[in-house]
């Protein structure tokens, strides 16, 4: 029992001294992962696309916003996702990597052409991996987008699978994303799938985080995830995620070493009218809001998405945010 308690002690104070990399630090989830790491002990090497945003970074924690122990542990690189050579340069050291696709500044919209980008991002940054020595480690950012397109055709034949419930053992369906034009489910696919094939390739441990639409502030009626999101809600699969639960769950799919493979991510199921007047509340100008005042009140459709294994995972991990998995 002593034995078991001084080992436990001894993980704890090995996590605190290891160093790991944000790629890429400047959105909404990697810049929240930066700040989580360091409160957690770790030395971070946020790497950047954009070299603005990197500065912009660095001066925010030089303002006093984190103790002056933790910001000598944080260290920011330029590293361009198509660039392999920058990837490595950032990787240099490090135990683990948390990656996310963000797209460019100067590119935003998902169309093939962002497929195609964020498939070679992919590759690069899982071949830098490869070559990473001291790499433990990879969380990879994906999408629900990447789990729940074109999979109803399969639940009604598959008996692998219980009922119709869509989860993390589900793809996306290439075809049926090029068919109706569902570039962010087809671009989170290919990447994903990409990432998962390099990764069992190189030998490289990865684990990924397949999450529903984040919650945030500046979040608006064009982000790309909701191309579709009424086929989504009608189907039981429209899901979103809170800021806070999504770092929680990528930090605990890191720091246990029994996490394996996909896992689906959320803590919001959009499946009545009321949740769906809310989000659009969200979404909307204030102008536009009392159009979502026409939706009947007592309509509910099931539920057909789960992450149960998350669930399991995230039992004994300390979230700090009190919110509950379905």
């Amino acid at each position: 029992m002593n034995i078991a308690q001084d080992l436990y002690n001894e993980q704890d104070s090995m996590f605190c001294s290891k160093k790991v990399c944000v790629m890429e630090a400047a959105g909404q989830l990697g810049s929240t992962l930066v700040h989580r790491l360091l409160l957690r002990g770790y030395t971070v090497h946020a790497a950047f696309q954009n070299h603005d945003e990197m500065q912009r970074f660095k001066r925010k924690y030089a303002g006093g916003n984190v103790d002056e122990s933790r910001s000598k542990k944080l260290i920011c690189f330029h590293a361009d996702p198509l660039d392999y050579h920058s990837i490595v340069d950032a990787l240099k050291g490090c135990c683990g990597l948390f990656y996310s696709f963000e797209p460019p500044s100067d590119y935003p919209t998902y169309d093939e052409l962002m497929g195609e980008m964020e498939v070679r991002a992919a590759h690069n940054v899982m071949e830098a991996c490869a070559q990473t020595d001291t790499l433990n480690k990879v969380v990879f950012t994906s999408s629900a987008t990447a789990v729940l397109w074109g999979t109803r055709k399969r639940d009604q034949h598959d008996t692998s699978h219980s009922h119709s419930c869509v989860d993390e053992r589900d793809w996306t369906d290439i075809s049926f994303c090029k068919k109706y034009k569902l570039w962010h489910g087809l671009s989170k696919t290919q990447a994903e799938k990409a990432a998962w094939a390099l990764a069992m390739d190189r030998g490289v441990s990865m684990v990924s985080v397949n999450g529903g639409l984040l919650i945030h502030p500046d979040l608006n009626i064009r982000e790309p995830y909701l191309k579709g999101a009424a086929e989504m809600y009608e189907g039981g699969v429209f899901v979103a995620v809170d800021l806070n639960f999504l770092v929680d769950a990528h930090m605990c799919v890191f720091e246990d070493v029994s996490s394996y493979g996909r896992y689906l991510c959320f803590n919001r199921v959009i499946n009545s009218s009321k949740d769906a007047t809310t989000l659009a509340d969200m979404l909307l100008p204030p102008s536009a809001s009392s159009k979502t005042d026409s939706l009947e009140d007592d309509i509910v459709y099931e539920q057909r998405i789960s992450n149960q294994k998350l669930n399991k995972l995230m039992m004994e991990f300390d979230t700090g945010s009190g919110v509950q998995v379905y």
